[in-house]
């Protein structure tokens, strides 16, 4: 390597030119704080984010096919009713926004540590997880049905235009699984645990 240079082997081994930035001390897990507030509480909060988003959307994704599978079959035969029957696709979207709402809740929630003092306690890390795979799993079971509902209901109400309220009641009914997910989800969300004070 050529004299001077800077990025030779031994400037890149000189350890008192690197800088590491603050050093986070060492938490005493002996502390009667730990009990109620782990480090890992923002694990279980971060994961009930994600869930939640994760299945939703996982839900949305399926009922959007699904149903459009079937509209764009029904398209064929019958053009004009295709803005009519893109409801079950409007309402599969919107599985999506729930999952998005208890996210966006949770990671809100959740606090870094302090001066090596965790911040978010046990309990609402827990009750994180329990709403954000509530809201998740309904919105995936919600999707699920509005993607079976909808793809045949299109297509027998193109046949037969008397059964298009009936699928319109059978995709509320669908809908409002993932609705009382979300409810559930943001009362477990929202609930408030110990106060981490060191």
């Amino acid at each position: 390597d050529k004299p001077g240079n800077s990025r030779g082997p031994d400037r890149l081994c000189d350890r008192d030119s690197f800088d590491a930035g603050p050093v986070m001390p060492i938490p005493d897990l002996s502390n009667p704080i730990y009990d109620k507030c782990s480090p890992m509480a923002p694990f279980f909060g971060f994961i009930g984010a994600a869930f939640a988003l994760i299945f939703a959307n996982m839900g949305a994704a399926y009922g959007t096919a699904k149903s459009g599978m079937g509209i764009q079959v029904m398209g064929i035969q019958k053009p004009e009713l295709v803005m009519k029957s893109v409801i079950p696709v409007v309402m599969a979207g919107v599985i999506g926004i729930y999952g998005l709402i208890i996210a966006v809740i949770i990671g809100n929630k959740v606090l870094p540590n302090e001066n090596g003092f965790p911040m978010y306690s046990n309990f609402e890390g827990y009750a994180a997880f329990a709403g954000g795979l509530t809201c998740g799993l309904s919105g995936l079971a919600a999707g699920i049905a509005i993607g079976i509902a909808g793809d045949t209901g299109v297509r027998a109400s193109a046949q037969q235009t008397k059964l298009f309220v009936g699928m319109v009641l059978i995709l509320i009914f669908s809908e409002a699984l993932g609705l009382y997910g979300l409810i559930v989800g943001l009362i477990l969300a929202s609930r408030n645990g110990w106060k981490c004070v060191p």
